[in-house]
């Protein structure tokens, strides 16, 4: 009779994304050994930018690969070069305009410091992102084509199915898994809620300097919002959002079709960002749904249960009007780390009895997942309800919303995406 090998890990992180390559690294740095499972065959990528605001670079900073990612990435704020070599400095902004008056409704500065130190904003590549995080993790720590499909429990363990007929024991669970999240669902989360609205998100790249200011530039027309905003010197991220009637559902089919349709909304852009969308390949824009947690589910839901947890887009998708997703993600990580070392930190007591042991690390660990999902829960409901109401306004398609968005709203929703990123998730510590 065959018999099943079974690999025993102290640490399980079901999801090579941001948050769970994050809280990988984390743990390698206070020298906790994970185990990442990815199911696709390389890092997976969804969507080409992601705005990253200060709270992000706080953390990209305690793990390690803040200074490679700076060196790869325009910042928003600061100096530039002109061509006569003279340095000057650049104000750079977050700059609402309404397509419907064609006059600005807000501009907010990046230089103003904030609780927390000055404001650092850029637009960061995904795939450079992951790359500089998987980089400084051991050699093996990522087990790629390693879908999970099933979750049982074992006496004080989890004990992990995979799809290729691998069986993996562990101490601790961290599902990473995404907005789909088998891990979320083993807890007993639903699946996260459709708004009703679709995301179209393009990256375009010149052969020479596109000549942007470092700005954030956002766009809002009747029902539908937009944005540009410059990576480095030669690509533009941009991103358009509006909620499809029956017919445009159609659209998704035909890509073509689906760049039209956002050209002709955007006809009053200014033409040298407009030209950009114009200049971005079939292939180079991506359109999906937008969803997100309903808050009362945090409140009420298990974040961590015993020795299994979720973080990243399995605990809070959101949407993506603050640009808060995946600086959200890394903050869990740093955090998640921080709390689940403490687990780690002293070998447990030597019992002649195996499975007393056992039951004190399992405790540990319990406590230590119990005081992340309690500092993770109220920030991570905070930010989806922020977001959604700021989307809801930006996108309004009534004369009444519109009227009040360009007319009185641009300042206080614009000081929303500065007010959120002023936050520092804390450094790495443990005792080790």
């Amino acid at each position: 009779m065959e018999t099943t090998q079974v690999t025993v890990e102290d640490v399980v992180i079901v999801g090579a994304g941001i948050a769970g390559l994050t809280t990988s690294l984390g743990l390698h740095r206070l020298g906790i050994r994970s185990l990442v499972l990815e199911s696709s065959d390389t890092l997976r990528v969804t969507g080409f930018a992601l705005t990253t605001w200060t709270n992000a670079w706080k953390a990209l900073d305690v793990v390690g690969v803040g200074g490679t990612l700076r060196q790869q990435h325009l910042q928003l704020y600061g100096q530039g070069l002109l061509p006569e070599t003279k340095l000057v400095e650049l104000e750079c902004r977050v700059v609402g305009t309404s397509l419907i008056t064609g006059q600005q409704t807000s501009t907010s500065s990046f230089r103003d410091n904030g609780k927390h130190g000055a404001s650092e904003i850029r637009c960061v590549r995904r795939q450079l992102m992951l790359e500089a995080l998987a980089n400084e993790l051991p050699s093996g720590t990522i087990r790629y084509l390693s879908k999970v499909v099933a979750i049982e429990e074992s006496g004080f363990f989890k004990i992990l199915h995979l799809a290729d007929g691998t069986t993996i024991k562990t101490k601790v669970l961290i599902g990473c898994d995404g907005i789909n999240s088998v891990v979320a669902k083993w807890l007993g989360f639903k699946e996260a809620s459709f708004t009703g609205r679709q995301a179209i998100r393009g990256w375009a790249e010149l052969k020479s300097n596109h000549g942007f200011e470092p700005m954030f530039m956002q766009f809002f027309g009747k029902g539908f919002r937009a944005g540009a905003i410059p990576c480095d010197e030669k690509a533009l991220y941009w991103f358009f959002t509006w909620t499809p009637t029956s017919q445009d559902k159609e659209l998704e089919d035909n890509p073509a079709k689906l760049k039209q349709f956002v050209l002709n909304k955007l006809e009053k852009m200014p033409s040298n960002v407009r030209s950009f969308i114009e200049n971005t390949e079939l292939d180079g824009f991506q359109s999906a749904p937008l969803r997100y947690r309903h808050p009362w589910e945090l409140m009420w839901g298990n974040i961590s249960k015993g020795n299994v947890c979720v973080a990243g887009d399995a605990l809070h998708p959101m949407t993506p009007d603050l640009g808060q997703g995946g600086c959200c993600a890394l903050e869990d990580g740093i955090v998640l780390a921080r709390c689940l070392a403490e687990a780690f930190s002293k070998n447990p007591e030597r019992h002649k009895n195996k499975e007393k042991e056992e039951e004190e690390q399992y405790k540990k660990i319990d406590e230590c997942l119990k005081k992340y999902a309690k500092e993770r829960r109220w920030r991570s409901i905070d930010l989806i309800i922020t977001a959604y109401m700021v989307g809801s306004i930006q996108q309004g398609d009534s004369k009444l919303v519109t009227f009040f968005r360009d007319k009185f709203l641009g300042p206080f929703l614009g000081s929303q995406y500065f007010k959120k990123s002023d936050f520092d998730c804390g450094k790495l510590s443990s005792s080790l």
